[in-house]
């Protein structure tokens, strides 16, 4: 396995050089960080270079950095991992990109390349808001039309912000802010005498 992982970090810092912003090798596989502004031109790359031939994404996911370190991080706050498999070559790689801006976190879209990204797109917009740049069919996939926010951010308030409910008046589902009061449990406690058969 150590020979398959130097082969291919050679080959990575061979073909991408300077693309690679970061590399790590953790837990028997390498993860690379790319700037956004090459992401989509780095993904292209580990697709199509003879040495790497990643044909398969497997998998994408958005992340919200801003309580990561137990909240000592400050670098950007939203990212996008996407885990790549060369079927060809029979190794993984992991493919890390930052976003630019966290007030709209913006990166491109790997539709084009792989269209398998398709879904993963749409689930990382809809619950962590992040625009994929060049995808076609950027919509909610998760959550209802009108849903307000974007659930998976970490300042999303754990009861959201409307809530939906039947109206028997109106004959329709309506929404409404959402009316939950906080409540006080107190646990029952059991107290007898011969508890356990003692």
């Amino acid at each position: 396995m150590t020979m398959k992982l130097d082969t291919l970090q050679a080959t990575l810092e061979k073909v991408l050089g300077e693309q690679i912003l970061d590399l790590k090798r953790e837990l028997g596989e390498i993860t690379i960080r790319v700037a956004p502004e090459h992401y989509a031109a780095v993904a292209k790359t580990l697709r199509d270079h003879s040495e790497l031939r990643f044909e398969q994404l497997i998998d994408l996911c958005g992340v919200d950095y801003s309580t990561y370190g137990e909240g000592a991080y400050d670098g950007l706050r939203f990212g996008v991992v996407s885990h790549l498999l060369s079927v060809a070559k029979n190794w993984r790689l992991r493919l890390k990109v930052l976003a630019a801006n966290d007030d709209f976190p913006c990166v491109a879209a790997l539709t084009p390349i792989w269209n398998s990204a398709n879904w993963f797109e749409r689930e990382a917009f809809d619950m962590y808001g992040i625009i994929f740049e060049g995808h076609e069919d950027l919509r909610r996939i998760l959550t209802d039309y009108g849903f307000i926010g974007h659930p998976m951010r970490k300042d999303f308030p754990t009861t959201g912000h409307v809530e939906m409910r039947y109206d028997a008046e109106q004959k329709r589902v309506i929404y409404q802010p959402v009316t939950i009061e906080p409540r006080e449990i107190t646990p029952r406690v059991i107290r007898e005498d011969n508890y356990g058969g003692i």
